[in-house]
């Protein structure tokens, strides 16, 4: 098992990318905590798991939420040894300038400064270990932009690249940080993703642009996610490793 006794906090973890992600954690080893402001979702997700899952409410974009978070993973299963922020939020497909504020601000809050939060309340511990693995879910969207979604796009490539900067300064406290950069996959936030109704023709303007010829998937993602998590990655810090079946070629 590649995650053996490590505990985990995934983020946005009551569904898609995050819960298969803790699922695969958990069967690796892993003591699983599920994050999600869905407390029902997080806790369906985290029942099958049994001890090793504890499922807990958490907004992202609140720094109590998260400072609670870490202070009951610390109770409940002593450490933090990898953090995957993965909790992600978009505005629908639609022009820049349609993009109200408000919904501006919430984008930015919970894919960008939640991180923020989270890397102040877990680094510590880490140093403090001299070990650790955090990956942010980044995107595509950061790297090779589509039209409609500036705004999204704008807050993924601050993942993507905050992601490269935390590597380089926390590499010295054999800190890994990582960015996983998924193609548009088969989410609840697809639809808002293609501005349009989530029909097998709406997809397949998306999916004519990926050459191995489908949407991502959660396992695709929570593979990726095991493996920079794993000793197996132990030389691999600072990457943008997109899961994308060929988008940003």
């Amino acid at each position: 098992m590649k995650l053996k006794d490590r505990v985990a906090i995934v983020t946005g973890a009551a569904s898609g990318f995050g819960a298969e992600i803790a699922r695969l954690y958990a069967a690796d080893g892993a003591k699983v905590v599920i994050a999600d402001l869905n407390a029902e979702g997080a806790a369906t997700v985290a029942q099958p798991l049994g001890g090793n899952a504890l499922a807990l409410k958490c907004d992202v974009s609140r720094r109590a939420d998260i400072d609670q978070l870490v202070a009951t993973t610390l109770k409940h299963f002593g450490t933090v040894d990898i953090v995957v922020n993965n909790a992600g939020t978009t505005h629908k497909n639609q022009p820049l300038l349609d993009v109200d504020e408000a919904t501006f601000d919430r984008v930015y809050a919970v894919n960008v400064k939640s991180i923020y939060y989270m890397t102040f309340a877990v680094v510590p511990i880490m140093r403090q270990r001299k070990r650790g693995v955090i990956l942010n879910v980044g995107s595509t969207a950061g790297i090779r932009p589509r039209p409609g979604l500036t705004w999204y796009n704008g807050s993924k490539g601050a993942v993507n690249l905050l992601s490269k900067s935390m590597a380089a300064e926390l590499g010295p406290d054999n800190i890994r940080v990582n960015a996983i950069c998924p193609v548009m996959g088969e989410t609840g936030m697809l639809e808002a993703f293609l501005g349009l109704p989530d029909t097998p023709e709406n997809r397949k303007k998306v999916i004519a642009t990926i050459p191995l010829g489908r949407l991502s998937r959660p396992a695709d993602i929570a593979k990726a996610a095991l493996y920079l998590a794993s000793d197996d990655a132990e030389f691999i810090t600072g990457v943008e490793f997109p899961v994308d079946g060929g988008r940003t070629i």
